[in-house]
This record gives structure tokens, sequence and C-alpha cells, in this order.
């Protein structure tokens, strides 16, 4: 992996709308519909960060007939989120700023 890779992946996180469809996605899998009305944002947007994220492997798309649905990459992505969060409320907890 080169250094290009590691910095198209974190990309993924620092951007405000990809990390709020990352969050979005932790409690169930979602259409661009849905993730679009739970955000508030367009659905073009949405769709965007979408294939950013899809093409990084962060998640996985299903089709149910013409809809797509998306979810979290359940070998990767889930257990960094979960470490994330163990990280965040044992030594972020009051320190970090939003």
């Amino acid at each position: 992996m080169n250094c290009s890779s590691y910095e198209m992946f974190f990309r993924n996180f620092a951007n405000k709308t990809s990390f709020n469809i990352i969050m979005a996605l932790r409690s169930k899998p979602l259409s661009v519909t849905d993730i679009s009305r739970i955000l508030g944002e367009e659905q073009s947007k949405v769709s965007h960060n979408l294939a950013k994220l899809a093409k990084c492997n962060i998640l996985t798309v299903n089709r149910q007939g013409k809809k797509r649905i998306y979810s979290l990459n359940k070998d990767t992505i889930i257990p960094i989120i979960d470490l994330i969060q163990k990280h965040v409320e044992k030594h972020c907890t009051g320190r970090c700023h939003k």
C-alpha cells in the first residue's frame, strides 16, 4: 500500500459528509434516499460521497431490486470504529472539542 492509499482512506473519515454517512450506517444498512433524509443532504451529494466510500471498500453495496443498500464493511471498518469508540470513551471524554 502506498501513501496515497492511506491518504485516500483517511480523507473519507475527514470529510464531514462521508463521516456522517459512516456514522449513519453504524446502526443499520440504508439506501441513498434514507441516508439523504437522515443527514438532511441532497441525494447527489450523498451519492458522490457513497461512491468514494465504496471505492475504498469502506462500504459494501447490495442490490435489492432497483435499490442499492449500503452497509459498512464488517471485516475491517466496523472493528476500526469500535476501536475508535473505545479510545474516545477512555481518552477523550471531557478533553476533546466538537
